[in-house]
């Protein structure tokens, strides 16, 4: 446990760290002139922009060579400080507090939603592989990892907020507002997490153990609940790990479409505004946040596979 802990902890400090420069570099290779457009965003395109930009740079300190400033953000990095946004002048970490604090209520949402839908059409088709149930499950399967997220969210908007009116279309405040853009991570992570359970659920069925266990005359669902679902789990939570990653650039497409103000949302104004260390926290957090799940995901493999904690 222990060269496990370390091992996550070295894996979120080397995130941090190349995050973190590609935040920065990708923010100084974009057009124009980031003095310019805090100014325009402060005081307006029709002020005396080139005076104002000039008392922009000054003031934040964009005129210092580029090693400097990402010195200073390495150096306030390691004592937790990720700096103030040079839009609002409010301490990055404050704006991150709120928008994390959304943003995690979404994810946590849509990943509940996808153990819901997922794994139980996974196991309906796995059991009577080839039927009308698997055939069905991998259409639909199909169909919604097909869909970019913005195209699943605006057709969910237009039925269930525009057509039906059951649901608002965008906001934040109750848990009405977060129906939506949950459901729309949830079925594309649903709709992966069916098929590997499918697979998992079709392989232990042909283990030697499952097939005594129904020789035995044990109910079917007695069967599939002791010596199925378990082995069949296995696969299943491993593979969250690999859905963090469609998770966390889902989060980003998900929360612009429904105005929902998480971190993703605040990742795209920060690149419009050239708000650099907006852009470095928000873009850290979400690294952050994709190490955390892939360490669940591995921390509940050991725990479901006692072999994997012999082997390591």
């Amino acid at each position: 446990m222990r060269r496990f802990l370390l091992s996550r902890l070295a894996q979120a400090g080397l995130v941090a760290l190349v995050v973190g420069a590609l935040s920065f570099v990708l923010m100084r290779a974009l057009p124009g002139d980031a003095a310019m457009r805090i100014a325009a965003g402060r005081y307006g395109p029709d002020a005396r922009i080139a005076e104002a930009a000039e008392k922009v740079r000054l003031e934040l300190g964009l005129d210092r060579p580029w090693f400097v400033q990402f010195a200073d953000w390495l150096g306030n990095l390691l004592s937790l400080n990720l700096g103030h946004s040079l839009v609002t002048g409010a301490p990055v970490l404050e704006e991150l507090e709120v928008q994390l604090g959304a943003s995690v209520w979404l994810a946590a949402a849509a990943v509940v939603l996808s153990l819901l839908l997922g794994p139980i059409i996974g196991v309906v088709a796995g059991l009577r592989p080839n039927g009308w149930s698997d055939r069905l499950g991998l259409a639909g399967s199909v169909m919604l990892r097909a869909l970019p997220p913005f195209v699943l969210g605006l057709l969910l908007m237009l039925i269930f907020a525009i057509w039906l009116r059951w649901l608002p279309p965008a906001g934040f405040g109750s848990w009405r507002e977060l129906v939506l853009p949950a459901f729309t991570l949830a079925l594309g992570l649903a709709a992966v997490s069916s098929r590997v359970t499918r697979n998992a659920i079709a392989s232990v069925t042909k283990a030697p153990y499952f097939t005594f266990a129904r020789h035995k005359g044990l109910p079917e669902a007695v069967v599939v609940r002791r010596h199925g679902l378990r082995n069949a789990a296995i696969p299943v939570v491993s593979y969250l790990g690999v859905q963090a990653i469609y998770l966390v650039e889902g989060v980003v497409v998900v929360e612009s479409i429904f105005a929902y103000p998480g971190i993703g949302h605040a990742l795209v104004h920060a690149i419009v505004e050239r708000d650099i260390p907006m852009v470095q926290g928000t873009a850290l957090a979400m690294g952050l946040i994709f190490v955390a799940i892939t360490a669940l995901a591995d921390g509940a493999c050991l725990w479901l596979d006692p072999r994997l904690r012999r082997a390591s």
